[in-house]
């Protein structure tokens, strides 16, 4: 990971240390990652670095709980991949954050 910038770097950390059976959203991970506004950085991050570094980005979920991916397969791989880690769905496909969303010690 040595040219990467910093901001790149921390995306990378903090969603390796996403344990299973929780999620945290795109913004949560902008913020500690240290640019408040850049949820949209973190998505092309995942979607460009997720298998070089091994990352779990069916943990990644948008602000209401939700998945963000709309294309069927990736979208449906990502519930799966959630509820055999414990993770459970509302009928409407959201998530409860209040239970299922991490928060990191370090910031």
């Amino acid at each position: 990971m040595k040219s990467l910038q910093p901001f790149t770097k921390q995306v990378i950390r903090i969603i390796q240390n996403i344990p299973p059976g929780k999620v945290m959203t795109y913004g949560q991970i902008a913020r500690l990652a240290g640019s408040p506004r850049s949820a949209r950085q973190v998505v092309r991050i995942l979607h460009s670095m997720s298998e070089k570094h091994n990352l779990p980005w069916h943990r990644v979920v948008n602000s209401k709980g939700e998945i963000g991916i709309k294309e069927e397969e990736f979208f449906l791989v990502q519930i799966m991949s959630l509820e055999s880690e414990g993770v459970e769905f509302s009928k409407n496909n959201k998530i409860d954050l209040e239970l299922y969303q991490f928060t990191p010690f370090y910031n």
